[in-house]
């Protein structure tokens, strides 16, 4: 048997308050002073403690770099050495007898990170590798190609001292 039960709307009809307790309540950001820290004027005095603790109350903070920034891709080197295989049947990869090349930019990686140990020969083109994986894949008798190298700056003269 079904049983049709009332809505609890239809019971707070008569009520003023709805369930939100004294009428003044549920009122919207009014009867908060405003939205986020509003209401920090003439007679904020309860919150001036609290803006006197935020140091980032007032002006603007941080920075965002003009133009647009690379942003990094990695991939490890396990992780390469993992997918090879599967990369290869979906012709990601070439297999130059016994090296694998790879264009890690096709594959969706824009820097080659060194974690793991290599036991295949690797021949991999990115933009940005680690030292550690520059290291790794020259020891397993890979080959490392960078199009375009990042720009190194030149020592100051307190480094050439040294």
């Amino acid at each position: 048997m079904v049983i049709n039960k009332r809505s609890k709307n239809s019971r707070q009809r008569g009520g003023w308050t709805h369930g939100w307790g004294s009428k003044k309540k549920h009122r919207g950001a009014g009867h908060r002073g405003g939205r986020g820290m509003a209401g920090t004027g003439k007679r904020g005095d309860v919150k001036k403690t609290l803006i006197w603790k935020n140091k980032k109350y007032f002006g603007k903070f941080g920075f965002k770099k003009k133009g647009v920034a690379e942003k990094i891709i990695a991939i490890n080197l396990v992780d390469i050495e993992r997918n090879v295989d599967s990369w290869i049947a979906k012709k990601l990869v070439n297999d130059e007898k016994g090296t694998y090349s790879i264009e890690a930019e096709k594959i969706g990686f824009n820097k080659v990170l060194g974690t793991g140990k290599l036991t295949k020969k690797l021949k991999i083109s990115c933009p940005y590798f680690s030292k550690s994986a520059v290291e790794k894949i020259k020891a397993a008798g890979g080959e490392v190609i960078q199009p375009n190298p990042p720009v190194q700056e030149a020592p100051t003269s307190e480094q050439k001292e040294e």
